[in-house]
């Protein structure tokens, strides 16, 4: 009887963890991408991906890779694993929004926000764009402190990880990592 796959969820979960994550940064690093430059991008596309406005999620994380140079494949896999607590996050941010604000606490009806804003965009504007609005300021202030803080949580591992997979790679008689002389 041979083997079948595991299906235990934590097989599961470590899969799409190696799959999503893992594997697309080792992949990076083994490629000579810097580990500084992949934890700016799980900083940057986490932070991102947790933009309070539904829908513009890709689309930031695509102009910051564009603009800052960052490996698309990484910051799009990270924006979709924020998803995660993408909409358990939103309420926190306009909590947040509402208090720098000084407003009254917003009524929150996610499930209407949700289906009015798939409906129409216009409707949903006029009817929770101040809730919106507290949203980004909430958001706008965890920001800031988010990226260094999960870039600085990133860099370490990734250092050491660049290092395991460099010591890995064969040398050449000359020294040059690859076996390949360079110019």
């Amino acid at each position: 009887m041979t083997a079948g796959p595991d299906r235990r969820p934590e097989a599961g979960r470590l899969g799409l963890w190696r799959r999503w994550v893992r594997d697309p940064v080792v992949s990076q690093l083994t490629q000579g991408v810097s580990p500084e430059k992949v934890a700016l991008t799980l900083a940057v596309g986490s932070a991102l991906a947790l933009f309070p406005i539904l829908g513009t999620t890709t689309t930031l994380c695509l102009l910051a890779g564009i603009v800052l140079g960052l490996n698309q494949p990484i910051i799009q896999a990270v924006n979709a694993l924020c998803i995660v607590v993408y909409f358990p996050l939103i309420p926190a941010f306009v909590r947040l929004g509402d208090a720098l604000s000084g407003s009254v606490k917003s009524a929150l009806d996610v499930p209407l926000m949700v289906q009015t804003f798939s409906n129409s965009p216009r409707a949903f504007l006029l009817q929770f764009g101040t809730i919106a609005l507290h949203a980004v300021l909430g958001w706008a202030v965890v920001a800031p402190v988010w990226i260094p803080a999960v870039y600085l949580a990133a860099l370490r591992p990734l250092r050491s990880a660049a290092v395991r997979i460099r010591s890995r790679r064969p040398r050449n008689p000359q020294g040059d990592a690859g076996g390949e002389a360079r110019s």
